[in-house]
């Protein structure tokens, strides 16, 4: 299992400094300003933990491209540690389902929370990921 951290620092940015760090947070906590998500990777499953919102897409999306390249089975992205998402995120996703699909395999949400579910029904790209069923017990 792979994990890096990427760390997004606004005024960093702002100073004309490169937007993305990726690497161990030093003090293990965002600073005001930041935001992070965690990407893991296990086989073809990427796990995602954090804020993933537009100021991570480009380092998710890189991830997600890169597992759909090394793999040759079907790719599931975990979102259940993700604490926010925006449509962005989700644009990212859908982008790379439609890629996955043209390759003949799948991309999956598993994990997907009910702020995520309620985030692609607003933004009707529900109809363009495919999500994972959670069985209900009875």
């Amino acid at each position: 299992m792979t994990t890096s951290r990427v760390i997004v620092d606004d005024e960093a940015h702002q100073g004309g400094t490169p937007l993305n760090r990726v690497g161990p947070n030093m003090a293990g906590v965002p600073r005001s300003g930041e935001t992070t998500v965690d990407i893991s990777s296990d086989g073809p499953t990427l796990v995602l933990t954090g804020e993933f919102d537009v100021r991570s897409t480009m380092d998710v999306r890189h991830a997600v491209y890169d597992r759909l390249a090394a793999c040759d089975e079907d790719v599931v992205v975990d979102l259940t540690g993700v604490t926010t998402i925006d449509v962005t995120a989700l644009r990212v996703l859908a982008a790379a389902t439609v890629v996955a699909s043209r390759q003949g395999r799948h991309l999956t949400l598993r994990g997907a929370g009910p702020a995520v579910r309620r985030m692609l029904h607003l933004s009707r790209l529900i109809r363009a990921v495919e999500v994972e069923r959670v069985g209900v017990s009875a």
